[in-house]
């Protein structure tokens, strides 16, 4: 094994580590989020809010961290990022009110903006092309990972010893892997490609947004964050009040339903695409738009299911998982694929603007306040004066029913991308030596 490949394998290990407490940190309001919403007194619109914040910053502070990516140490960014967000989780723990508690996941959100410009670009250095979908296959086996770790401990902690505990418990991990991230060897920008890119007049997001794939990613992006984000904040409340499932229960089933199935997703999706991308230039593109175009049915169904109706609820939301995550592992390496190394950062920092800005912030906002609407309308309909629990989760479980028609829309967008992608890869290669 050549230092390089040493090198590579060690980067992938820690960026892979890092990747998970991303998510894990992130994910720790959703997954306690109906206890954190009796203390404080919310209702389902002000608990999407959490998300909706922090996603706002998230995509703010990326398109700057972004391009500070391109021309910085990667490394050191990284390693200073998962310091600050790490300090910031565990700070959540001691909000004492509602207006507190935002102002720690706004810190949470400014620091893991450094996380997925930073990581990707420095696989797309440091893998080539026809190894690429699998390294950050493996990079973003750190979202069902977290989640499910996030779901599964969060769970376990909040149940016995209150939510506040799982909040500090999450910080240790945070701050090793920062020390290690240090010990990456920057790689050269293009290097594994063996050539660098030409020098290009204007601005790089100009030269970024003339990419007509990147324009459908970044529908495809919204459109599946809305619906990742809505899932997350709310299965685990659904699990709680329509089908009446304990915190550690409703946990344990979406540690399953949206970790563990969608790493399966994640790792077949990368090598699916790696194998496809050999033969046509837009294979990546189209694993990810047959697999969400499957998914939708597989929700839809899961949300027909009747109360206590857990087990056949499970199998279909994992199936949903199992297919929905390959679009990481595809697009994302997609998006390497049609930008040039030095500019790499920039077109993530974008896309993930977009991303956050317009899907993640919209999901969880616009999902709590159909709920709001419709448990309002159940309790109209049923003649009653106060809010009670039957209620809210009969307005839960009707705003849910938007997010297999959102899966379709986003295949879609996969399959507008399917038609450009080549003209944009030939494209890439000119703009390089």
């Amino acid at each position: 094994m050549t230092e390089q490949q040493s090198n590579a394998r060690f980067a992938l290990a820690v960026l892979f580590g890092i990747n998970l407490m991303n998510f894990f940190d992130r994910q720790i309001a959703g997954a306690l989020g109906e206890p954190i919403r009796v203390e404080f007194g919310l209702n389902d619109t002000q608990l999407g809010l959490v998300a909706t914040v922090f996603t706002l910053v998230y995509a703010a502070v990326g398109v700057p961290l972004g391009r500070l990516t391109d021309n910085w140490l990667r490394t050191r960014l990284i390693a200073i990022g998962v310091t600050f967000w790490s300090v910031l989780t565990a700070a959540s723990g001691l909000a004492w009110n509602y207006t507190s508690f935002l102002l720690t996941r706004i810190g949470v959100g400014i620091g893991e903006a450094s996380c997925a410009p930073a990581g990707q670009s420095l696989i797309g250095d440091l893998y080539p092309p026809e190894r690429r979908a699998r390294a950050m296959a493996i990079f973003m086996l750190g979202l069902p990972f977290g989640l499910f770790a996030a779901y599964m401990l969060s769970g376990y902690i909040g149940q016995k010893w209150g939510w506040r505990t799982a909040f500090f418990v999450a910080c240790l991990p945070g701050l090793i892997l920062a020390v290690l991230a240090l010990f990456i060897k920057e790689p050269p920008r293009g290097g594994v490609e063996q050539r660098t890119s030409l020098a290009l007049p204007g601005s790089p997001f100009r030269s970024v947004m003339r990419i007509k794939t990147l324009w459908w990613i970044v529908l495809s992006g919204l459109l599946y964050n809305f619906n990742a984000y809505a899932v997350n904040v709310f299965q685990t409340p659904f699990l709680q009040r329509f089908h009446e499932l304990g915190l550690r229960d409703a946990n344990m089933i979406s540690a399953f339903s949206l970790g563990l199935t969608g790493a399966i997703g994640l790792l077949l999706g990368g090598w699916l695409g790696d194998r496809l991308r050999t033969k046509r230039a837009n294979g990546r593109v189209l694993i990810a738009a047959f697999a969400l175009l499957f998914a939708a049915p597989c929700v839809f169904m899961a949300l027909q299911q009747p109360k206590g109706g857990v087990v056949v609820f499970t199998i279909l939301m994992g199936a949903s998982s199992a297919l929905s995550f390959a679009y990481y592992s595809t697009v994302y390496s997609a998006i390497q694929d049609v930008v040039a190394p030095n500019l790499r950062g920039t077109a993530v920092s974008l896309y993930f603007f977009a991303m956050y800005v317009l899907g993640a912030s919209f999901g969880s906002t616009v999902m709590g306040a159909l709920s709001d609407y419709f448990a309002h309308q159940a309790m109209v309909n049923a003649g009653a004066t106060a809010m009670e629990d039957t209620f809210r989760a009969s307005g839960l479980h009707s705003a849910m029913y938007v997010i297999p028609l959102l899966m379709l829309l986003c295949a879609g967008s996969l399959f507008g991308a399917a038609r450009t992608v080549g003209a944009d890869m030939r494209a890439m290669v000119t703009q390089t030596r």
